[in-house]
């Protein structure tokens, strides 16, 4: 009675136990030293499309395309023979249903009670999903890393404490370090503490109000040139919960020089290098609200070269030329940084003096006249040429409305000297 009760407990443990087994979510199967299956559960079943007694003393090249069956007998093969316990990636076809999957698998030897090894057995987790979407993320990343280093511009990624989190290959280059090493330094490892200091002040910004900021900065190229860029920087959270700031800048500097250079263009006299009429203009403008506000003193020089048209046809455009560029020389000699010389026609030049009466201006004006009276220049035919000039003096009164009342009567003064003989200075 016992022994009949012992047989139905051991059955019904076997019953158990294979049921626990067929619930596993994983491959279960046992195979002998020849590589004949023994004994699988019933997820291995469902997927080679047989039931265990058609299964059993089935080898791997019945179940499985060829690729799949080579790596399954190499890694069987140091189980059997070394007696390891291997853990390994294997991608299966499955002959059945001609479907592709992907297991890790741990495989043990199975041993008699004298130890000898007698077979295998094998548990394989089904990783294809998890597997698939590693390799999209890397896919993604590669991607991603294929854009990011071949965008024409620095990218970066910053935390609060300064560190770099992310830099492309554009801020390898800039740095010249590699990619990997950028990551983890402080930004005044990679720039001067002067330098990562103002780039930080937009980065503080970001963080402050956790919103984009776009700005021009200032780096320093590897031969300590200053390059002019336009930068973006936006918030950006981390899965860990980490603020970053994530900069995108992008290298403006020609840009920058060759507006600078039509700005020059746009205010400067291509023949004496001097400041044109439309700076002189604009110049005054702002100045004359200036003293209005403040009630400061404001003056303006004309000056036109004597008998400049006799120049030209005795001696050609080409020598006129030159007397214009040397006298604009020694006109601009006789004035201090502050004053702004600028030439506003054909042979007239104009001072805009700040803070300066007529008294001081006239003192001044006289001086430019001596000085070029003295001064002979000697053109390409090495001939001496003595031009004179007569000089128009004005300053502001209080009764003046805008600039041009001021200049109004400079030019009269000018016109002044001019029937006064010229070579000489008008006040007005």
């Amino acid at each position: 009675m016992d022994s009949i009760k012992s047989q139905q407990t051991q059955e019904l443990d076997i019953s158990t136990l294979v049921g626990v087994v067929n619930q596993t979510g994983a491959l279960i199967y046992s195979k002998d030293l020849k590589g004949n299956y023994t004994y699988a559960n019933q997820l291995f079943l469902d997927m080679v499309g047989l039931p265990l007694a058609e299964l059993v003393g089935k080898q791997d090249s019945d179940l499985f395309e060829e690729k799949t069956c080579k790596a399954l007998q190499k890694n069987d093969k140091k189980v059997l023979d070394k007696g390891s316990t291997i853990e390994v990636e294997q991608t299966i076809l499955f002959k059945a249903n001609s479907k592709t999957r992907i297991y890790m698998s741990v495989k043990k030897p199975l041993r008699n009670r004298s130890g000898k090894i007698t077979g295998l057995f094998g548990i394989s987790t089904d990783i294809t999903k998890r597997k698939r979407l590693e390799i999209s993320a890397h896919e993604q990343k590669d991607f991603l890393d294929a854009i990011l280093n071949n965008v024409d511009a620095i990218i970066l990624m910053k935390d609060r404490n300064r560190v770099v989190r992310y830099a492309n290959s554009f801020a390898a280059d800039l740095f010249n370090l590699k990619q990997n090493d950028i990551i983890g330094k402080k930004d005044s490892e990679l720039v001067s503490q002067e330098v990562a200091d103002n780039l930080w002040q937009l980065d503080q910004e970001v963080f402050d109000t956790n919103e984009k900021q776009t700005a021009e900065e200032l780096l320093p190229n590897l031969a300590g040139e200053l390059k002019h860029y336009l930068t973006t920087k936006i918030p950006f959270k981390l899965k860990d919960g980490t603020a970053t700031s994530i900069s995108y800048s992008t290298d403006v500097t020609e840009l920058i020089l060759l507006k600078e250079k039509l700005l020059r263009q746009s205010i400067t006299d291509s023949l004496t290098g001097l400041y044109n009429r439309r700076y002189f203009n604009d110049q005054c403008r702002r100045e004359f609200s200036r003293c209005k506000r403040s009630r400061s003193a404001m003056s303006i020089i004309v000056i036109d070269i004597d008998w400049f048209k006799s120049i030209n046809d005795k001696f050609g455009h080409p020598v006129g030329d030159i007397v214009l560029r040397e006298v604009s020389k020694i006109y601009k000699s006789c004035l201090r940084k502050e004053n702004i010389l600028c030439r506003i026609g054909g042979e007239e030049f104009a001072i805009l003096l700040s803070d300066t009466d007529h008294e001081s201006a006239a003192i001044l004006a006289e001086r430019i006249r001596k000085t070029q009276e003295d001064k002979a220049i000697v053109n390409k035919l090495k001939v001496a040429i003595k031009p004179t000039i007569s000089l128009g003096v004005s300053a502001l009164q209080e009764k003046d409305k805008t600039f041009e009342d001021i200049l109004k009567r400079a030019d009269k003064a000018l016109y002044q000297a001019k029937t006064d003989g010229r070579n000489r200075v008008c006040v007005l």
